[in-house]
C-alpha cells in the first residue's frame, strides 16, 4: 500500500499521455476551446458515472456544504478548465513533442509552490529531479 500513489501516478500519466495524443488528433479542424468544451462534458459525465457506480452521489451535498472545500474544489476546477484551455491551444499550433513536455513545468510549479504555501519539504533527490525536469522542458521548448 505504501507505493499504491506510484501506481497511480504512472497510470495517470499513461493516460495523459493519450490525452495529447488523442486530442491533437481531434483537434484537426476544429475550434480549440470548443473541443475543450466538448471534452469537460464527457469527462463530467464519464465522472459522474464513476461516483454514481461507486454509490457515493450521496456525499455530494456533504461536499458542497463545506465552504472550505467547495471553495478550492471550485478554485480547482477553473484553474483546470483554463489549464485545458491553453493545454488544447498549445496542441493546435504546436507538436505534441513540444507542447507535453513544457506542459511538465506544472510539475515544477506545483513542487515550488507547494514549499512555500503548504510546508511540504522536498528532499535533495526530489529537488534535483525537479531541476532536472525544468531544464528538460527548457532543452524542448528551445529546440
Amino acid at each position: 500500500m505504501d507505493h499504491l500513489w506510484l501506481v497511480f501516478a504512472l497510470l495517470s500519466a499513461g493516460t495523459a499521455a493519450l490525452v495529447a495524443i488523442f486530442g491533437k488528433i481531434g483537434l484537426q479542424g476544429i475550434d480549440a476551446n470548443t473541443a475543450t468544451a466538448v471534452r469537460a462534458v464527457i469527462m463530467a459525465l464519464f465522472l459522474v458515472g464513476v461516483v454514481a457506480f461507486q454509490g457515493t452521489l450521496k456525499d455530494i451535498p456533504a461536499i458542497i456544504a463545506d465552504r472550505k472545500a467547495i471553495t478550492f474544489i471550485a478554485l480547482s476546477g477553473v484553474a483546470g478548465a483554463t489549464s485545458w484551455l491553453f493545454y488544447f491551444l498549445a496542441l493546435k499550433y504546436g507538436n505534441v513533442s513540444q507542447v507535453a513536455p513544457v506542459d511538465k513545468l506544472s510539475v515544477v510549479m506545483a513542487t515550488v509552490i507547494a514549499v512555500l504555501f503548504l510546508g511540504e519539504k522536498v528532499s535533495l533527490l526530489g529537488g534535483a529531479g525537479v531541476v532536472l525536469i525544468a531544464l528538460g522542458a527548457i532543452l524542448v521548448a528551445l529546440g
